[in-house]
């Protein structure tokens, strides 16, 4: 349960450094964003490898996607 309450907290604190990133505010770089997401999605696969290795699969070969969607200021809004 703590775990999923430090993820969930992880995850909308990088969704809020993206949002300024994207306001133009926030002094981050796309770049670091990257490696915060990157290090972020090994995490989640990690935790999820054992007990759904399914779900683990899809966000690892969605990464990708998910990065572009997260890069971009307008498909971000949307989000």
């Amino acid at each position: 349960m703590f775990t999923k309450l430090s993820l969930k907290n992880e995850v909308d604190d990088l969704l809020e450094r993206f949002r300024t990133f994207h306001e133009g505010r926030g002094g981050t770089t796309l770049a670091k964003l990257r490696e915060n997401y990157d290090l972020l999605v090994l995490k989640v696969v990690a935790l999820l490898q054992d007990k759904d290795s399914a779900l683990a699969r899809d966000i690892s070969t969605s990464r990708e996607a998910l990065w572009d969607l997260l890069k971009d200021p307008v498909k971000f809004k949307t989000l």
